[in-house]
């Protein structure tokens, strides 16, 4: 099925030379379904590029999904012309009365800094609050992910010795795991950042589920019991050159960044990088649409529960060990 998305939204072109199925918004009007709604808020500098990544990922299943593109106001796109903002993008004052089926809080370059020292910080707690009654289940990516366990359950981040820049392999922890379903014993993603939250800290939160990590990159994807939220620590919607990018930024700019592990070919800078973890990408992200969000969303989309949601797929099959 298509992903619904603006006439004029950049990603659309991409995506239709991809070959992804993309209905516009004069085509959908005709059609008598009801899709899943997802919202999308992007913290990400390079908006472009990141939307371009999650639509491409969300097209990619059976499903019929139309999305709502969300910034904060208390923060102004520097990298993102201001007609792009007002045309394609919503604050969560505009859509605070609606229902969405899921919502995404991307990764954002703020990670060392604390939380509260975050310009939008407070903005970014308004939305989490109301996504727990307003939204079936919420995927946080990245520093996204850290925000949301720090808000929603306390835990903290911690600063590293130096970045994690590479694509690293990880292991199921749980592997019964209904939102890792298909996935191989080893498989890979990429990570981009300078903080981490610490295993014990998560394990001594008896709401959360640790369902993924590595020996190198550490805790890789949390589960709350119910599926309502849902934590990713890395980047696997990144596409196969966002790595090369960010180190060639770094590089250009003095920082004297290491070359990304496991991404260079022989760790050649001029070779074209290895993608190693898109099949993931592509299965992570239709188990969640399919599993956490349209398995457990009401078809009226205004019931949802106070607490999210009725209880998921993953919480219905216990997700054993």
């Amino acid at each position: 099925m298509p992903i619904k998305i603006p006439n004029a939204l950049p990603a659309t072109e991409t995506l239709l030379g991809e070959n992804i199925f993309v209905i516009t918004e004069t085509r959908a009007i005709t059609q008598d379904i009801r899709p899943l709604k997802i919202a999308i808020l992007n913290l990400m500098p390079t908006k472009i590029a990141t939307e371009t990544q999650l639509v491409r990922l969300l097209g990619n299943t059976p499903l019929q999904v139309e999305i709502e593109l969300l910034h904060t106001a208390t923060h102004k796109a520097k990298n993102t012309s201001k007609e792009h903002m007002l045309s394609f993008y919503k604050t969560i004052d505009d859509v605070k009365d609606q229902n969405f089926d899921g919502l995404i809080i991307t990764g954002a370059p703020v990670e060392q800094f604390e939380f509260e020292e975050v310009e939008y910080w407070q903005e970014l707690c308004s939305v989490m609050e109301w996504s727990k009654t307003h939204v079936t289940s919420t995927l946080h990516i990245c520093w996204g992910a850290q925000a949301g366990l720090y808000y929603h359950y306390g835990i903290k981040k911690y600063p590293l010795e130096e970045k994690l820049s590479g694509v690293y392999p990880h292991v199921k922890d749980r592997k019964n795991s209904i939102l890792l379903r298909g996935f191989d014993d080893v498989f890979m993603a990429p990570h981009s950042r300078r903080t981490t939250v610490r295993r014990e800290d998560i394990e001594a939160e008896p709401e959360l589920k640790i369902l993924a990590s590595g020996q190198k990159a550490g805790v890789y994807a949390v589960s709350n019991h119910g599926g309502s939220r849902i934590f990713i620590m890395g980047h696997s919607e990144y596409d196969g050159d966002t790595l090369k990018k960010e180190y060639l930024r770094d590089k250009a700019q003095g920082l004297c960044p290491r070359l990304p592990e496991n991404y260079f070919p022989d760790d050649d800078e001029h070779a074209e990088p290895s993608v190693t973890w898109r099949s993931h990408a592509n299965l992570l992200f239709s188990n969640w649409l399919n599993y956490f969000v349209y398995q457990t969303t009401p078809y009226d989309i205004t019931a949802i529960s106070a607490d999210g949601t009725a209880a998921s797929a993953e919480g219905a099959k216990g997700d054993s060990k």
